[in-house]
C-alpha cells in the first residue's frame, strides 16, 4: 500500500521553471511495422495529442526527442512550440532520449517533466498538479502522480537528480532512479486514470 505524502503549497517559493521532456524516439516495435506515434487518436496523431497536452500544462521549454522515423515525427509537430532534439543512439533505449533531453536544457531550469509520447489520455491538470506541488528550495525530489494508489507517468525531477538522469542506461527509463530514490520521492494524488494508459500495440 503506497503513503500518501500531502504537500502544503508555499507560496514563498517563487517562480517556477520547470520543462518538458518528452520521449519521442522509440522504435514501436510491439505495435508492429507502423510507428504507434504516427497513428491517429481521435483526429490528430499520437504524438501531437502528447505535445499539445505538455503545452496546456505549461511546461517551458519542452524539448520533444525524436529518433525512429524523426523526419515524419517532426513534421506532425510542425507549427507547435517546442524544441525538437534527435537521439542518434535511439535504439539503445529510452535512457539514451532523456540523456539527451536533459542536456538540451538550460541552466536556470528548476525541474524536467519526463513524458512519454504514447499517452495520449494524459490529463493536462495531471502536469499542472505536479508543477504546483513542487518546491524547487526543498532540494532533492521526484514527483510522481497516483491515482488509486498505484504509481503512473509522467514523473517532475528537481534539477538535484539531472546527473543522475543524465547517468541512466537501457530501456527502462527514469523508472530505475525513481526506484532507488523512494525517499526523495513525493507521490501526489491525481483523478486521472490516464497516468496509467498508454499504447504497446495499435489494436488498443
Amino acid at each position: 500500500m503506497i503513503r500518501l505524502r500531502m504537500m502544503k503549497i508555499d507560496s514563498g517559493q517563487g517562480s517556477k521553471k520547470i520543462a518538458g521532456v518528452l520521449l519521442a524516439a522509440g522504435l514501436s516495435t510491439r505495435a508492429g511495422s507502423k510507428n504507434k506515434l504516427l497513428s491517429l487518436v481521435g483526429d490528430r496523431p499520437m504524438v501531437t495529442r502528447v505535445a499539445e497536452i505538455a503545452l496546456a500544462g505549461k511546461l517551458d521549454p519542452i524539448i520533444v526527442v525524436t529518433g525512429h522515423d524523426a523526419k515524419a515525427v517532426s513534421a506532425i509537430l510542425t507549427g507547435l512550440d517546442i524544441r525538437i532534439c534527435f537521439n542518434p543512439d535511439y535504439r539503445d533505449g529510452m535512457a539514451a532520449s532523456i540523456r539527451i533531453g536533459i542536456a538540451s536544457l538550460s541552466n536556470n531550469i528548476d525541474g524536467a517533466l519526463i513524458m512519454l509520447g504514447d499517452m495520449p489520455w494524459l490529463r493536462d491538470s495531471t502536469i499542472m498538479s505536479l508543477k504546483n506541488a513542487f518546491m524547487p528550495l526543498t532540494g532533492a525530489k521526484i514527483l510522481c502522480p497516483v491515482c488509486h494508489g498505484r504509481l503512473g507517468n509522467p514523473a517532475l525531477f528537481s534539477k538535484h537528480f539531472f546527473g543522475a538522469l543524465m547517468n541512466l542506461s537501457g530501456d527502462r527509463g527514469a523508472k530505475q532512479l525513481i526506484l532507488r530514490e523512494h525517499a526523495s520521492r513525493i507521490e501526489v494524488s491525481v483523478d486521472d486514470v490516464g497516468i496509467f494508459r498508454d499504447i504497446d500495440t495499435l489494436s488498443k
